[in-house]
């Protein structure tokens, strides 16, 4: 258990930085802020998933304030992205990347954390998922954009299957025979799924007669 709890941490940490730096560079080519704006844009990205989490499991004080590691990676993400965006806004694909990165983390080590804490395994998947889309949802609120979550993309649907992969792994045994490659294992379906979609340029399904939407922003959140 302290093994299996010290992986889902470094994919906690790892999710954090990723998402932050992802969602600090979104911020920075959707407004005009500054630093403070950047940085916080950034953490709020990073964090913000993982706190909506903790609250609705009742895991308070959020792990965000307890470990000062997470409020570290998420300021380093962000001020990374402030001092050398103008290099990295160039590489779309990079984001991308971060943005999937993200994403599949985030999902399966939302989900671990609430089989942990003793919650069913739908209620998981489902907090697998807010804790992928969440910290997202509230930048984009923040820049007075729709969250991409609500009109476009794929996003949440590589969360759902990510999260339903690493829960039914650990519901089953696999996650204790395997250990960290049953995590990660699905975590690369989220990813690769994620990926697919805006390579191939896919979408959830939309209502009929309302026509086809682009895939979501990088560091938004689709459906």
């Amino acid at each position: 258990m302290a093994s299996e709890t010290s992986v889902l941490l470094v994919l906690d940490l790892v999710g954090t930085f990723a998402f932050a730096l992802n969602g600090a560079l979104t911020a920075v080519r959707a407004t005009h802020v500054d630093i403070v704006g950047v940085v916080t844009l950034g953490m709020i990205t990073g964090l913000g998933g993982g706190i909506i989490r903790d609250i609705l499991l009742g895991a308070l004080p959020p792990a965000t304030f307890v470990d000062w590691r997470y409020l570290t990676v998420a300021a380093a993400g962000g001020l990374i992205a402030f001092l050398f965006s103008r290099g990295l806004s160039r590489f779309t694909g990079a984001i991308d990347v971060l943005d999937a990165a993200g994403l599949s983390l985030f999902a399966i080590t939302g989900a671990g954390k609430a089989l942990e804490l003793g919650v069913g395994p739908m209620q998981a998947i489902i907090l697998g998922t807010v804790t992928g889309v969440g910290g997202g949802t509230v930048r984009d609120v923040l820049i007075r954009q729709v969250p991409s979550v609500l009109s476009s993309g794929m996003y949440a649907i590589p969360a759902l299957v990510g999260a339903a992969l690493a829960v039914v792994a650990t519901s089953s045994g696999v996650d204790q025979v395997l250990g960290a490659p049953a995590a990660l294992g699905a975590a690369a379906v989220c990813f690769v799924i994620r990926m697919a979609s805006l390579h191939f340029g896919l979408d959830a399904p939309k209502p009929p007669g309302t026509g086809s939407a682009g895939t979501g922003a990088p560091g938004g959140v689709g459906t």
